[in-house]
């Protein structure tokens, strides 16, 4: 049965983060170890770790895993933006890291004017930088498929394909499947037939062994509108007979998969959409 549960906020500390998911009823937790919008490092004191293995003990919660920060984008020909954005992935890589976490999820980014292939090159090109710089690291870096929206990179699934056969060290890397991101670049999950086509795209792209976690997020846009907007569970285009489909799936029954959905400070949301989806599981 896969593992079920949210996006959780870091404030107050990377613990606070799994207080705030059990207190909804996370099974995993998705964190960013630093802010998504700042491009400042963030210190990770040794106690604020040793909280964390004390919060996630307790809670049982796992496993945990990050979110790399918006501001990244080592797709872009920009020099000065391609290296503040490999010195911030490889922060959030060094963190996740000192965390024990396994994985780091990560959007590929936007070649901006410079075209697919060269952006998809200098991906694979700050991976290797990356890889080079963190020998013996257990976090796996998790390439997340988009949207697709203007010249953002990871729309197609052959493409988050394209940059493990550029890197020098694929066995480093894996897949976030986000189920609102598909929906908006073209991938049909509504139906068997859309689902299955989907799946057997993403096999021939990157393996299924690869893929190792997902975002469970309903889309507030049309199929193939290339809008990234987030809807709750079942009130979205999706619908929940994909939730269903995906959530029953025998392919994905180890895996963690997390809500990224709005929500508000009592974050009630998060436990209704919880429960949708858990009401949507098949017995046995």
């Amino acid at each position: 049965m896969p593992r079920l549960g949210a996006h959780m906020s870091i404030a107050g500390g990377v613990d606070q983060a799994l207080l705030r998911g059990r207190s909804v009823g996370c099974e995993t937790v998705q964190i960013f170890v630093k802010s998504p919008n700042r491009w400042a490092p963030r210190p990770l004191p040794e106690e604020e770790i040793a909280r964390f293995r004390q919060a996630q003990a307790e809670t049982g919660i796992d496993p945990v895993f990050a979110h790399d920060s918006y501001l990244n984008n080592v797709a872009t020909p920009d020099p000065e933006l391609w290296t503040k954005s490999l010195a911030g992935l490889l922060e959030e890589v060094e963190h996740s890291e000192a965390l024990g976490l396994p994985y780091l999820v990560m959007h590929p980014g936007a070649h901006m004017t410079s075209g697919a292939g060269e952006g998809l090159a200098r991906i694979a090109q700050a991976l290797d930088e990356i890889h080079a710089r963190t020998p013996g690291y257990r976090v796996r870096i998790l390439l997340e498929n988009t949207a697709g929206q203007g010249t953002v990179l990871g729309g197609r699934l052959a493409e988050l394909g394209e940059i493990m056969r550029r890197v020098r060290a694929p066995e480093r890397l894996g897949v976030c499947f986000d189920t609102c991101h598909a929906f908006a670049a073209g991938y049909d999950l509504r139906s068997p037939e859309g689902y299955e086509a989907t799946m057997a795209e993403l096999k021939a792209a990157v393996g299924l062994a690869r893929v190792l976690a997902f975002h469970l997020n309903d889309a507030a846009g049309r199929l193939g509108g290339h809008r990234d907007r987030h809807a709750h569970i079942g009130q979205g285009e999706l619908g929940l007979g994909a939730f269903r489909r995906l959530l029953n799936d025998r392919r994905w029954q180890d895996r963690p998969m997390v809500l990224e959905t709005d929500k508000s400070p009592d974050m009630h949301e998060d436990v209704e959409n919880l429960a949708r989806l858990r009401s949507l599981l098949e017995k046995g």
